[in-house]
């Protein structure tokens, strides 16, 4: 048995939301996806406010925080993958954000 080969397009993300415990991301198509923030270090970490400034990336294919330097694509959150930062970049990142 042989199966066709074809790329399938993510669905078009059209708006974020983060609370103290989950990132939600809303598409086009009416679905929703929601990840745990504690998957995200950086995000569990931030004020309300540092939630709440970010906005898309490459056309849609991923959300940045840029106060807190934070990426997260948007093939990733589909998949499942949580952040790959070393717990060793997030204590550098923590001690320069408590100074």
């Amino acid at each position: 048995m042989s199966f066709a080969a074809f790329e399938r397009a993510a669905p078009e993300a059209i708006d974020v939301h983060l609370d103290a415990d989950a990132l939600t991301l809303d598409f086009a198509d009416g679905r929703t996806l929601t990840a745990p923030i504690a998957w995200f270090p950086r995000l569990a970490h931030a004020t309300p406010e540092e939630r709440a400034d970010w906005r898309f990336t490459g056309g849609g294919e991923g959300i940045h925080w840029p106060l807190l330097d934070e990426d997260i694509s948007i093939e990733g959150l589909l998949a499942g993958r949580r952040s790959a930062e070393s717990r060793e970049s997030l204590e550098r990142w923590l001690l320069v954000r408590a100074r």
